[in-house]
């Protein structure tokens, strides 16, 4: 019995040197040597972006449930002497 192999595509990314070449080369031929600076300074840029979004996304969620703790465990509000003045008799 002769067995069957999947499709090339559901056997996971294989991207070897051969492939990287040619992609690089493709890059070249599209954008030109002289933009290649530029163009990959800018998705350092971009990717630079989107990694301190992520992580200001991620402490601004810690720094919710930090502050929300102590402010729902006061039950007593704070009340000044100023707002309430003593009578005079």
């Amino acid at each position: 019995m002769i067995g069957i192999t999947p499709p090339f595509f559901l056997l996971g990314p294989t991207l070897g040197p051969t492939e990287l070449i040619l992609i690089l080369v493709i890059v070249i031929i599209f954008f030109g040597v002289g933009r290649l600076p530029e163009v990959f300074g800018g998705l350092g840029r971009g990717i630079r972006e989107f990694r301190k979004a992520a992580k200001d996304e991620g402490e601004e969620e810690d720094s919710e449930t930090t502050d929300a703790g102590p402010a729902a465990e006061s039950a007593e509000p704070a009340v000044s002497s100023e707002a309430n003045p003593p009578e005079k008799v």
